[in-house]
């Protein structure tokens, strides 16, 4: 018998990066957007949390076997 099984999880992932001095906050928020977007941030994450949101399974009939 072959099953398909799909989990579904929230990974929630921190960096710690620095920031240059003297920024606004709307300057600060854009650039961590800008580095996320850039790629750049992806190095520094390291996962966090794993949060299990749900779990499902269905059975995949296959030539030659009845259910």
């Amino acid at each position: 018998m072959r099953v398909i099984v799909t989990v579904t999880e929230k990974i929630i992932s921190k960096a710690h990066i620095d920031i240059p001095d003297g920024l606004s906050e709307s300057g600060i928020k854009q650039h961590i957007v800008d580095r996320y977007n850039s790629g750049e941030m992806l190095i520094d994450m390291n996962i966090f949390q794993v949060d299990f949101e749900s779990i499902s399974a269905q059975v995949v009939k296959q030539a030659g076997q009845s259910l």
